[in-house]
């Protein structure tokens, strides 16, 4: 592989410096978030001789289609929502939906209740209701149905919504918990109506859910908020025998994603399990997965693995967050420096630190969407989209970050650097893109490159380090020159140019 980027490298170099015609020039369009205080602003192409990177692009050769990128519709978010003026939170719907913000295409949301809830609850409280006779989504009509509705009345090109259950309610659970515990036997057929019961529901409010997850880390969070354990054997064979067959019947539409946990040597053993024959890989249309194994690390080679073993079916990223931190209030200079910590930092095992550093937020996010991206990843959603100054509401207090931070006592709104991060991916790169092949000169540049349906192509570059760069991006007969600020993103939008 370097060899074959070097010699094309050469060609390109010979191709400018050797000749006397000026190539054709590439119409783009740049947009850069930086530590030096751009916020998505527009750039103007450099008129530098003098490169320190190259990209050759090749949309001949692409990989796997973009299913989306976005946020989550949680509890917590919704209820801040509601504290907060009309006009604030108008704001916040636009810039996350709106065709002048983010234009989030892919969002998730939590059955039940979840951490980022304000207390423990269940659509299917009442112990005994095997047919769910009593099933209600009350709980969710006065806060994320809501937000939800207001984010599809913004949303020009709408959005799909994943859903997913942290745990059944305590009645249907081996220890009668919201925390931890397995499914009891008797109760998989009533799990699997379930599932249908709150489509049925939420489609009855107009809202139509795309997909599901089948748990939340089924491998558990050492039992401190909702979750119920599955090993891969067991989540595989309730899909196979229950799940898979109930939403065929009732909404053969609805996606099922399997795992929904950390990336890493777990996955593989996932993927094994849940693609293990036709008979049980027939119900699982995909897998989704969490980043919170590592701070930097997105785990390439499970990963590639995840996708082969599927046969190349959706590979979505289904939550990350900065997490294990309070939100730095109005300072964008945090954001930018390695100062974060993550859940790990204070009890790995020795052999495993190195995963779990100090970091920067903007570097993590950054870093992170682009390793997926070039890995078969094919869509990427942000945990809470908004979050008070102490990270919460969260019953358990399990403090996070979100894109956009509130004080609903003096409805204040602020943007985080992580927004801007965040509308670098999602405004420009829809679904329905297809990544495509590239070669890049300067390996400390990080680059992902996609072409959506009406031919325009996305270059998305990060330059984490404090040395500004010139490059030059080269599409066939045609080039332009950009410089990337020190320590920041671009968006370089190129323009069907046929």
């Amino acid at each position: 592989m370097k060899l074959f980027r070097d010699i094309i490298i050469t060609l390109i170099a010979v191709s400018m410096f050797s000749c006397n015609d000026k190539p054709e020039e590439l119409k783009v369009e740049v947009f850069e978030t930086s530590k030096s205080g751009n916020k998505f602003a527009s750039i103007e192409p450099s008129e530098s001789l003098n490169y320190d990177a190259i990209i050759a692009l090749n949309p001949e050769q692409n990989f796997q289609t973009l299913t989306g990128i976005g946020g989550s519709f949680t509890e917590s978010s919704a209820y801040l929502l509601n504290q907060l003026s009309e006009a604030n939170r108008h704001k916040i719907i636009e810039a996350y939906f709106g065709d002048d913000g983010a234009k989030y295409s892919l969002t998730r949301t939590h059955m039940n209740s979840c951490d980022f809830s304000l207390s423990n609850y269940s659509y299917a409280p009442i112990e005994g209701d095997i047919n769910l006779e009593n099933f209600s989504i009350d709980e969710d009509k006065d806060d994320i149905i809501p937000m939800i509705k207001d984010a599809m009345k913004v949303s020009s090109e709408g959005f799909n919504i994943m859903a997913s259950p942290w745990t059944a309610p305590p009645w249907m659970k081996d220890n009668k918990d919201w925390r931890g515990g397995k499914l009891l036997p008797e109760y998989n057929q009533t799990w699997a109506l379930f599932f249908s019961k709150y489509l049925e529901a939420y489609k009855n409010e107009g809202i139509n859910i795309w997909g599901i997850t089948v748990e939340n880390e089924p491998l558990g969070n050492d039992n401190n908020w909702e979750s119920m354990h599955f090993t891969a054997e067991e989540m595989t064979d309730f899909v196979e025998q229950y799940l898979g067959p109930q939403l065929r019947k009732t909404n053969p539409e609805v996606k099922i994603l399997g795992y929904d946990q950390n990336r890493g040597d777990e996955l593989k053993h996932w993927v094994d399990t849940m693609f293990r024959n036709e008979s049980s890989s027939q119900y699982f249309d995909g897998t989704a997965v969490h980043w919170y194994a590592s701070t930097y690390d997105y785990f390439p080679e499970s990963l590639q693995y995840a996708h082969e073993k599927s046969g190349g079916k959706y590979l979505i990223q289904s939550e990350g967050c900065i997490d294990a931190e309070v939100p730095v209030w109005k300072n964008d200079d945090w954001y930018w420096e390695k100062e974060a910590t993550d859940w790990g930092w204070t009890w790995a095992r020795e052999e495993d630190k190195y995963l779990h550093p100090k970091y920067a937020p903007v570097t993590r996010y950054a870093n992170d969407m682009i390793g997926c991206f070039n890995n078969w990843v094919d869509g990427w959603v942000d945990w809470n989209m908004v979050l008070d100054k102490q990270g919460g509401p969260n019953w358990f207090k399990n403090w996070c970050v979100a894109p956009v931070i509130v004080d609903p006592d003096t409805d204040e709104v602020y943007f985080t650097p992580l927004y801007n991060v965040m509308k670098h991916f999602s405004k420009y790169l829809r679904p329905g893109a297809k990544r495509i092949a590239f070669e890049v000169s300067d390996e400390d540049l990080k680059v992902t490159a996609f072409q959506n349906s009406d031919n325009s192509i996305v270059v998305i570059l990060f330059n984490e380090f404090e040395t500004p760069k010139n490059f030059k991006i080269n599409l066939g007969s045609q080039s332009t020159s950009v410089m990337i600020n020190s320590q920041a993103l671009q968006t370089v939008l190129i323009k069907n140019n046929e």
